[in-house]
C-alpha cells in the first residue's frame, strides 16, 4: 500500500503543501494517541473555561489545539492559524503559504463517553502582506486542501488536495498512514440520512416537511424507507457519507434566535463541503451552495445539508417550494 507521502508525491501539488499536509498527519497520530489513552492520560473531562463558542471546553480540547499550533508554528509554511478554540487568528510567522483553519476535536462531547471525535482542518492560500481575520474570509472555493481524521477503531484520514478525496488508515505497528481507497466515490442515491431530531420543533417549514415525508416511509410521497444514523460528531456523521452514502444534515432551527446555526463554517462545514464535492456529492445551506459563501468572520455559523447528490438536490426541491400559506410551526 502506498504511504501517505507517496501519495502526496503522485499529486500536482507544491511541496510545501505536501509538507504541511505531512505534519498534520503526524500531529493527528500523537493526538490519536492521546485519546485512546484517555483516562489513564488524565485527558477526560472538562475545564473550567468557555471557547469563543460559549462552549465549556474539555481538557483534550485544550490540549489538542496546542499540539496542532506547536506543530504548525515549527512547521515554517503556514502564516496564522485560525482555531474552535482560539478567539482571533493566531499569526505563527511572517513567511508561508498557507492559512489553516481547524477544529481540533469535533465531537468532543463524545469524549468522556469513548464514541467518535476528529480533527477536521482546512488549508487556504496565505495573502501577500499582513495577515489578519479579514485574510482568513475566503470563500470554500479557494481551500486548497481539506480533510479530517476520524479517531475511531481505526484512525481514518480523509485527504483531498482537489484532485478527488483518499482515504488513509494509520497502521499502528509503523506510526504510517496508509492508502486504503484511492478515490472516494458517494453513491447519488440513499436510504439514510443523520439529523439531530431533538430540535425537529424548531426546524424551518421546508425541512419540517422533509424529514416528515422520510419517516413516513412507503407510505409516504417517498415511497421508500428510510434509516436515521446519528453519531453527534460532524466528522463520523460525515465519513458514514463519504464510506457508504448518505445525507448529513444541521439545518436553521428558531431555539434560540440568536444562534439559528449549529456548525462553523471556517473549519466545519467548508473543509467537509469540499470533501463531500470532491467525491461526487453536494453540499448547501438549503438555499446557497456552501462553498459559495462569502465569509463574514472566522466563527460564523450555518445551515448544513450534505451527501448523495440526488438526496441532496430532493431535500432542495423542498427548500425552493413557497410555504407562504402553511399554519405557523
Amino acid at each position: 500500500m502506498q504511504t501517505l507521502a507517496q501519495t502526496l508525491a503522485t499529486q500536482a501539488i507544491p511541496a510545501s503543501l505536501a509538507q504541511l499536509l505531512q505534519t498534520l498527519a503526524s500531529t493527528s497520530v500523537a493526538i490519536s494517541n492521546a485519546v485512546r489513552r484517555g483516562a489513564l492520560a488524565g485527558v477526560l473531562g472538562s475545564t473550567d473555561h468557555e471557547n469563543v463558542q460559549g462552549e465549556t471546553q474539555k481538557k483534550l480540547d485544550v490540549i489538542t489545539n496546542e499540539m496542532l499550533k506547536d506543530a504548525l508554528r515549527a512547521d515554517g509554511t503556514v502564516r496564522a492559524l485560525a482555531s474552535e478554540e482560539e478567539d482571533f487568528p493566531v499569526v505563527l510567522g511572517d513567511h508561508g503559504d498557507y492559512l489553516v483553519c481547524f477544529d481540533p476535536l469535533d465531537g468532543s462531547s463524545n469524549i468522556d463517553i469513548n464514541s467518535l471525535v476528529g480533527t477536521i482542518f482546512s488549508v487556504l492560500p496565505a495573502p501577500q502582506g499582513e495577515v489578519n481575520e479579514q485574510s482568513f474570509l475566503q470563500s470554500g472555493r479557494h481551500q486548497v486542501a481539506a480533510g479530517y481524521v476520524l479517531y475511531g477503531p481505526a484512525t481514518m484520514l480523509a485527504l483531498t488536495t482537489g484532485h478527488g478525496v483518499q482515504l488513509f488508515t494509520l497502521d499502528p505497528q509503523s506510526g504510517e498512514y496508509l492508502l486504503t481507497n484511492p478515490a472516494v466515490s458517494i453513491p447519488k442515491d440513499t436510504a439514510e440520512f443523520a439529523i439531530n431530531m431533538s430540535n425537529q420543533q424548531f426546524w424551518e417549514a421546508p425541512m419540517q416537511t422533509y424529514i416528515g415525508d422520510l419517516l413516513l416511509g412507503k407510505i409516504g410521497p417517498r415511497e421508500k424507507s428510510f434509516n436515521m444514523r446519528w453519531i453527534a460528531a460532524m466528522v463520523g456523521d460525515v465519513h458514514r457519507v463519504l464510506s457508504r452514502g448518505g445525507i448529513f444534515t444541521y439545518p436553521t432551527d428558531h431555539k434560540n434566535p440568536q444562534k439559528p446555526y449549529k456548525l462553523r463554517l471556517m473549519y466545519e462545514a467548508n473543509p467537509m463541503s469540499l470533501l463531500v464535492e470532491q467525491a461526487g456529492g453536494k453540499s448547501s445551506t438549503g438555499y446557497q451552495d456552501i462553498l459559495d459563501i462569502q465569509p463574514q468572520a472566522i466563527h460564523q455559523r450555518v445551515a448544513v445539508i450534505l451527501g448523495s447528490a440526488n438526496e441532496v438536490a430532493t431535500c432542495l426541491e423542498y427548500h425552493s417550494l413557497d410555504y407562504s400559506e402553511e399554519p405557523e410551526l
